[in-house]
């Protein structure tokens, strides 16, 4: 049986604790401890330590547990047999994390079901060696960081979901808006998963979250997306959804037979409010659905007809906006000049 007299481990930055593979010592052999570590001596289920950053001769005058556990004569040279741990007391800063499923929410602004997905990172460092190598370690020979944050991964990864769903869902985030919240989710998840890892001695140093979006192929995304940009364009234009389906009516009765229009934009407009206004342009678009060029004067200049139309009642702005649309459909057929469109538009937005 060959006596070790010296045991020590430099150590790796991925490893929290390592046992040192050999167990015969003897009352001159020396521990030497890293300023980053903590050392125990085990035998019998009995932990001697932790011995901090030095040079430690295992002697019965400075170890109990070689006179208690293993009955050596105080004062005594003899070899004995127990295992010697080490931790690692670094922090590991580089840990990773991800969800690794969506996250189901209901975005609140525009209730639509939306995923979410997250990852980021997180250090951990040992604050209490004794407990992890209690809790968690066992008879395993050495355990790691990617060890310890499998154990916790489950509950880890259950609490970031609850407090970006919380976030959400409570505090009326829209997920366009998530990224601006993200210190504020980090935070929260830091204070929510640091009372796990003090459970096994661990502590978390500085979470972070690198990412929340959301998968480019969902489909709740997609029809959000297709939704904004449609109502960004009818901001830009300044008319509504409603307004919109009137205009695609009217659209489509312009290329019906002759009156369909004139009927239509007579409707659109109010019944007597506009009805020379829509008679005149009905007939312009008579004029376009038929491909006629050759018109009666009043037909081919829907300017002078319009001109020549009895005084209107005042109408709305939104009949207004109307009828400069189709004003502006005339102009863009070429049968309106733009010197006839700019005093049409003066009449009406003078209405």
């Amino acid at each position: 049986m060959a006596i070790i007299d010296r045991v020590k481990w430099d150590g790796h930055p991925k490893i929290l604790a390592w046992k040192f593979p050999a167990q015969d010592l003897a009352t001159w052999s020396h521990l030497i401890v890293n300023e980053t570590q903590d050392a125990f001596l085990v035998s019998g289920g009995v932990y001697e330590g932790p011995f901090p950053a030095g040079n430690h001769e295992l002697t019965t005058e400075n170890l109990p547990i070689l006179r208690n556990i293993l009955g050596l004569v105080y004062g005594g040279k003899s070899p004995f047999t127990a295992e010697v741990w080490f931790v690692n007391k670094t922090a590991n800063l580089d840990v990773k994390w991800g969800t690794p499923d969506p996250i189901q929410v209901i975005d609140p602004t525009y209730s639509i079901a939306v995923s979410v997905r997250a990852f980021g990172q997180f250090g951990l460092r040992v604050v209490d060696s004794k407990k992890l190598l209690m809790t968690l370690v066992g008879s395993l020979g050495h355990f790691s960081v990617e060890k310890f944050t499998e154990y916790i991964r489950g509950s880890l990864i259950s609490r970031i979901k609850k407090v970006i769903s919380e976030t959400i869902i409570k505090g009326k985030v829209s997920v366009f808006e998530l990224n601006v919240k993200i210190e504020d989710i980090a935070a929260e998840v830091e204070e929510r998963i640091s009372p796990l890892a003090h459970e096994y001695g661990v502590q978390v140093v500085g979470f972070h979250i690198n990412s929340l979006n959301i998968p480019p192929d969902d489909a709740g995304m997609t029809r959000l997306k297709s939704a904004l940009a449609r109502k960004s364009e009818m901001d830009i234009v300044g008319y509504s959804f409603q307004q919109e389906r009137q205009f695609d009516v009217m659209e489509a009765a312009a290329g019906s037979p002759a009156g369909g229009a004139a009927a239509m934009l007579g409707a659109a407009f109010g019944v007597g409010a506009a009805a020379p206004l829509s008679a005149a342009l009905g007939s312009a678009f008579n004029q376009l659905s038929s491909g006629q060029t050759a018109q009666p004067a009043a037909q081919a200049n829907p300017a002078a007809a319009v001109a020549a139309a009895p005084s209107i009642a005042p109408i709305s702005m939104i009949e207004k906006i109307e009828t400069l649309k189709k004003l502006a459909e005339l102009k863009e057929a070429g049968i309106l000049s733009q010197e006839e469109f700019d005093n049409e538009k003066s009449k009406i937005l003078g209405a």
